[in-house]
């Protein structure tokens, strides 16, 4: 007897499992890398400090919102249902096109990068002749594009991009089993390492408050330095929002889809505080400036020379975890968008053994892969970060948007302190944009071209809808 074809996606993942999509899309590349361009920025421990706090609380909020409405929505592809609620058809198609072009792809590509990075201090890998790599061409405003630099470097991350939609063309379940493991491990990892240095780096508490004495280069620009550091910060907080994409796939959604965003967010915001307070016991802030792999020079501290390779194998081992949870989760985005007959028909199909939706996960694989060759990690992450926290906003402003359309729906959690809280994160993602568009124009200008381009196809499917 033949097994049955699949045609809906399979709930497989519990709660365990969608709390570890969070914790685990969040805790990637960025705690490894930005704390020592923040500490750069600021030169100040105080609030090198308070800028992870702080942007960990304005991610709490953020989760808190969409919190009430995962409760209320539980269907596969997120927040492209929710906008379609709240917007309706161009918004929700701009923001699912913008996932796929830049928003989670685009994070895929940095934290690929990273992956293969650190991967390169075990093996080293070919790289073209300096004539071939300096091949580049121009994009308006963006500037000068480097497909070949460090092109050994972008080969493995288009490799772990590969494998890893692979993995999780076999199944959700598969995929979940995947996340849940290596997160425990990142999780473990990072206290650990935390405690490690508390206890055996002979350190001082002095290295972490100053009286709050920063230089006047510092003082005379610190709202805008603060707004730079903050963008560091949230991008290692980014991918929160992750698991509601894969709501559709997730046992009793209106329950377990709200917990896993407030559990998930609250345990990546303990760790990244206990492991910055760890980097700053043992390395004075100056000093963390210029260790730009931070993980690494602290470890040294501890275990010598073999430091570095025990940092090298933990963000090996984060980053992939990451890239699995945000593999995972994206390809649900343009498989609703098809089956909403907003995108190509091909991408809404579901493997027949499986239950994949396998089309959408070859699609993703090659965009992120063509992304990889489009920079370096710091220019991907940044205009990722700017598109990110524009549709933050606006998914938060739903809030009040679906309070107004669906006053009686049922709704099994509300946001807590409403309307402040939500109204709080709407005005902060507005300035958090300004600062960027003045501060950060180039990556900011790449980051509006790729949601752009989504124009010409929106208009394309509308007029084909009506045909």
């Amino acid at each position: 007897m033949q097994p049955k074809k699949k045609t809906e996606l399979v709930r497989g993942l519990g709660v365990t499992a969608a709390i570890m999509i969070v914790a685990g899309s969040m805790i990637g590349s960025g705690i490894f890398r930005k704390p020592a361009t923040i500490a750069g920025q600021l030169l100040s421990p105080e609030l090198l400090i308070i800028v992870w706090v702080l942007a960990g609380l304005i991610t709490f909020i953020g989760a808190l919102s969409n919190s009430e409405i995962a409760g209320m929505i539980d269907a596969t592809g997120g927040q492209y249902v929710y906008f379609r609620k709240m917007y309706g058809d161009f918004t929700a198609f701009i923001y699912g096109w913008s996932i796929l072009s830049v928003l989670q792809t685009g994070g895929q590509a940095a934290i690929a990068y990273v992956f293969a990075e650190y991967l390169g201090y075990f093996i080293k890998f070919p790289q073209f002749s300096e004539s071939i790599s300096n091949f580049h061409f121009y994009i308006p405003v963006v500037g000068n594009i480097y497909p070949l630099v460090n092109f050994g470097t972008k080969a493995v991350a288009i490799l772990a991009i590969a494998f890893l939609n692979i993995v999780n063309y076999f199944g959700v379940i598969f995929g979940g089993v995947v996340q849940t493991t290596v997160t425990f491990i990142k999780i473990a990892t990072i206290a650990i390492l935390s405690v490690l240095l508390f206890s055996f780096g002979s350190g001082s508490l002095s290295n972490i408050y100053t009286g709050f004495q920063m230089p006047s280069v510092v003082s005379h620009n610190l709202i805008s330095l603060i707004g730079l550091a903050l963008a560091g910060a949230f991008w290692a907080y980014d991918g929160w929002n992750n698991v509601t994409f894969v709501a559709g796939e997730i046992k009793k959604p209106k329950q377990n889809v709200p917990r896993a965003l407030l559990f998930g967010t609250l345990i990546v915001i303990a760790l990244y505080v206990l492991v910055n307070l760890a980097f700053l016991y043992v390395l004075p802030v100056n000093t963390m400036a210029k260790s730009p792999l931070v993980a690494a020079s602290a470890a040294y501290v501890i275990f010598g020379n073999r430091g570095a390779e025990i940092i090298s194998i933990a963000v090996i081992v984060s980053t992939f975890g990451s890239l699995n949870g945000s593999i995972l989760s994206t390809a649900r985005v343009p498989f609703a968008m098809a089956r909403d007959k907003l995108f190509f028909k091909k991408l809404g199909k579901i493997h027949p053994k499986h239950g994949t939706p396998h089309t959408a996960l070859l699609i993703q694989a090659l965009w992120a892969s063509i992304l990889v060759l489009s920079g370096s990690f710091d220019t991907i992450t940044n205009y990722v970060i700017f598109a990110s926290w524009l549709f933050y906003g606006l998914g938060t402003f739903g809030v009040f948007v679906l309070r107004k359309k669906m006053p009686d729906a049922y709704r099994p959690y509300k946001v807590w302190g409403y309307p402040y809280l939500p109204a709080i994160f709407v005005v902060f993602s507005f300035l958090f944009l300004v600062n960027t568009l003045i501060s950060n124009t180039k990556d900011a200008a790449m980051g509006l071209i790729l949601i752009l381009l989504g124009l010409p196809f929106y208009f394309f499917w509308k007029y084909k809808t009506k045909r």
